[in-house]
């Protein structure tokens, strides 16, 4: 994963997002002989529902209709590339989005179609034209799927690919993050092939990048990473935080045991009135608190309390509670829950440890489904 930070314009994972904007491309949605992933389709409207349900509206612009076209038809005669995009496109896109409609039906979630072209930002006209028509749908608790309309756009009038309109589409939307799916796990350090390159977590503003990005495109889609970090930098310019994440990546473990991970990563903290001694002496007498972090800096303590519940009010209450009771004043107490940032992190970081290996035979053990 890698992430691109600004200057302190930028939009903090830490505040309460309320509008994302989700790029899925090509080689995340489809297999290798051009067919539809639907497991991982599924997958993924997994997660965007349960996003949606938390009361986070969701922008996903979604690639994947030429390749999916690709594997319905043979064209008659060889045709060139812009007719052979506009052929398959034209048939791809009818598979794709009814592929999300059925989907996204199960949750009872409404989706809306939205076909676009780099003309339809090329004046103020266009651009607030369709922004009205995206806000009017999440107004109404429809959910946009938006993809260029390849079918009229020619080369000179193209996207560069979908990475260029996830762009657009977030900034246009006041998106507070842009997270671009794709086949890796975002910028090594070096070749991806090498298993000493790691994935740089974290890109500052004036990291120069140029040694390590390849302009080799994948199998399906148009971009490469080099497009990917080029929009990266604008977004972020404009404030908006970027993930660049693997979109095949799964966590691997009993929904339970991750749930417990995630849990693990929210926070109570707490500045008594007092001591350190004092108020561990309190903490511990407390149930469902699994670790207790004191930093000295200033004129009064500050703990860091972590826990094994999924319900931080209640132990916030029994804190106060039992502080009160000890006549111990406290002078802040703050919930400070995981970002998307850190459960991202947490996810794909033991994701790589643990994902399945090859069987002695060759063949892959059954895959487990992204959280």
């Amino acid at each position: 994963m890698a992430k691109t930070e600004t200057n302190d314009r930028t939009t903090n994972m830490k505040q309460a997002l309320n509008r994302i904007a989700v790029k899925i491309g090509s080689n995340v949605l489809t297999r290798a002989d051009g067919t539809l992933d639907v497991t991982r389709m599924s997958a993924l409207v997994d997660q965007i529902a349960a996003l949606h349900k938390a009361g986070i509206k969701v922008v996903l612009i979604s690639s994947g209709a030429v390749a999916s076209g690709r594997s319905e038809l043979s064209p008659i005669k060889k045709l060139d590339s812009v007719d052979q995009r506009q052929l398959f496109s034209a048939i791809g896109q009818v598979k794709l989005i009814n592929r999300y409609y059925e989907l996204f039906r199960e949750y009872g979630i409404t989706v809306g179609q939205v076909l676009t072209m780099k003309e339809s930002f090329g004046t103020r006209r266009h651009y607030l034209n369709q922004k009205n028509c995206m806000n009017v749908m999440l107004d109404n608790g429809v959910l946009p799927i938006v993809n260029e309309n390849d079918t009229i756009s020619v080369t000179e009038l193209m996207f560069t690919d979908n990475d260029e309109l996830s762009g657009l589409i977030a900034t246009m939307m006041d998106a507070q993050a842009l997270i671009i799916l794709s086949n890796i796990d975002g910028i090594y350090n070096g070749l991806p092939s090498d298993p000493t390159s790691k994935v740089i977590r974290k890109i500052e503003q004036n990291c120069d990048l140029t040694s390590y990005i390849q302009a080799s495109k994948s199998s399906f889609g148009r971009g490469g990473m080099l497009t990917k970090t080029r929009i990266a930098r604008k977004v972020a310019d404009e404030g908006i935080t970027v993930i660049i994440a693997n979109g095949k990546l799964a966590a691997f473990d009993r929904p339970e045991a991750l749930e417990k991970r995630l849990l693990a990563l929210n926070e109570i903290l707490v500045v008594p009135d007092g001591s350190t001694k004092e108020a561990m002496a309190i903490l511990e007498s407390l149930p469902h608190i699994t670790h207790i972090q004191a930093e000295e800096e200033g004129v009064h303590p500050t703990l860091r309390i972590r826990t094994d519940v999924g319900d931080l009010y209640d132990l916030s209450r029994a804190i106060f509670l039992a502080f009160a009771q000890a006549k111990k004043p406290l002078l802040e107490l703050r919930l400070e829950k995981a970002s998307l940032e850190q459960v991202f992190l947490q996810l794909t970081e033991s994701a790589q440890e643990a994902s399945p290996q090859e069987a002695g035979d060759g063949t892959k053990q059954k895959e487990a489904k992204p959280i």
